[in-house]
């Protein structure tokens, strides 16, 4: 369907100035989709690689043409673990879950950065909000934090701010973003960065996936 909604995104619309990746879900139980891809990885990280991928020719048709994903500072806990990208060994974690796709879109962001010149690409971190999402998926923590989270409008502030500000283009591609500044994608010591060999094997693997899904391919319908 992603595939899909692409293809007619392009008919329809001579070019593409924005595009913000903030579709994400955190599913607690190992959950698979109708095309047997664990459900968290298939929203998170497929469906935003195969989106943004099929509107680069779109994208590319802009002067000041701007990719921003919606990670989360969850992903600094996490190493890229190419070897199990839909957990598939061991106990499942969902929260854990999450934050290991929040890492791959942070490393496909910066991927993009280096492929697609003419295209503006960052990700970021909106600070721990006060929003459904958070409250129906992590309850507890919501609990714990309500009375210091931010409101839906502060944590949507750097998203915006990296849309439309020209002093946002001005930065390199590819970087993450947390308070409308540039921040590290690791934290001091905590030994989560992966090797470039790594890094290329998550884009291979995600880009053999999006064509195997495409319209047209036998066997497969899109990805949900």
């Amino acid at each position: 369907m992603i595939w899909t909604f692409a293809n007619e995104f392009q008919q329809t619309h001579g070019k593409l100035n924005v595009m913000i990746n903030n579709a994400g879900c955190m599913i607690h139980e190992r959950q698979m989709t109708a095309d047997q891809l664990e459900s968290n990885f298939a929203t998170n990280t497929l469906g935003a690689y195969i989106l943004t991928t099929a509107l680069i020719p779109l994208l590319q048709k802009s002067e000041d043409a701007r990719v921003i994903t919606v990670s989360s500072g969850g992903m600094l806990v996490q190493k890229l673990n190419v070897e199990d990208l839909q957990f598939e060994k061991g106990q499942f974690d969902g929260t854990m879950s999450y934050a290991q796709n929040k890492r791959q879109q942070v490393i496909m962001t910066e991927q993009w950065a280096k492929t697609y010149k003419n295209i503006h690409f960052s990700s970021m971190h909106p600070g721990w909000a006060d929003t459904p999402a958070v409250r129906a998926s992590m309850p507890s923590f919501h609990a714990r934090m309500k009375d210091r989270l931010r409101t839906a409008t502060q944590g949507a502030d750097t998203l915006l701010w990296l849309a439309v500000s020209s002093s946002a283009s001005q930065q390199p591609s590819g970087l993450f973003f947390q308070d409308r500044s540039p921040v590290s994608t690791h934290l001091f010591l905590a030994q989560t960065r992966a090797t470039a060999e790594e890094e290329h094997k998550l884009m291979k693997i995600l880009e053999e996936l999006a064509e195997k899904f495409k319209p047209g391919t036998c066997d497969n319908a899109s990805p949900k």
